[in-house]
């Protein structure tokens, strides 16, 4: 499984950007200054970095001049409101793979990703599509269907259907599904995971038959 570190300063945008890569299949680690995330990539072995230029205590430019003063090639890519086109070609000089103007939208933001992953290691390819028993999931298309029947998922839907696939087998607890769907900006005591799962069950299940999405009595939720 492929690695990235995000060093965002905002945590609410940290939170996002892990979210949407966590939910890609991806592990994902967040430094929130500048020197907790140059310590992080030099001790650590990541795939791909993701940078926010403005930080509170180095120039996000300055880790990527470091880092390629040290030889390390691993690919950045630098996510920022500093998006004038003289601040792009600065980044991208600096050492920048890619530069990514803020706002953004995290669908374009794990597709940029994804393109550096397969440029550091070719083998590399990222699933387009996942399955599990009769159902399948489109991943370029964001198509799911269900015993050849499509399924009409709202953007949220998805969202959860996917991570419950991706992790087919396994228990997972509310706080793991709103932490990786939502990331966390609902109270862990809401029932919208349990509103997602009605609702995801009313269309993927055949009167009579076993839910596929199945509900561990004080713990979550598991998909088999």
């Amino acid at each position: 499984m492929a690695k990235v570190l995000t060093i965002e300063y905002s945590e609410l945008v940290a939170r996002d950007i892990a979210r949407t890569l966590i939910a890609s299949g991806l592990t994902v680690d967040v430094a929130h200054t500048g020197r907790e995330g140059l310590a992080k990539v030099m001790g650590g072995s990541y795939d791909v970095v993701t940078l926010d230029r403005s930080l509170p205590d180095l120039d996000g430019l300055t880790i990527i001049a470091t880092m390629r003063g040290v030889g390390m090639e691993t690919p950045v890519l630098v996510m920022s409101a500093m998006s004038q086109v003289d601040q792009r070609i600065q980044g991208l000089r600096a050492g920048a793979d890619d530069y990514l103007p803020k706002p953004f939208s995290w669908e374009e933001m794990s597709a940029r990703v994804e393109v550096l992953l397969r440029r550091r290691s070719p083998a590399w390819k990222a699933e387009t599509m996942l399955r599990q028993g009769p159902l399948e999931l489109d991943l370029v298309r964001r198509k799911a269907t269900c015993r050849e029947r499509e399924l009409d998922l709202l953007p949220t839907e998805w969202r959860v259907l996917e991570f419950m696939v991706r992790h087919a087998g396994k228990i997972l607890t509310r706080t793991m599904i709103l932490e990786a769907v939502w990331g966390c900006h609902f109270d862990p005591g809401t029932n919208v995971i349990d509103v997602h799962i009605g609702r995801l069950r009313k269309k993927i299940d055949i009167s009579g038959e076993r839910s596929m999405i199945r509900t561990v009595r004080g713990s979550g939720y598991l998909i088999s």
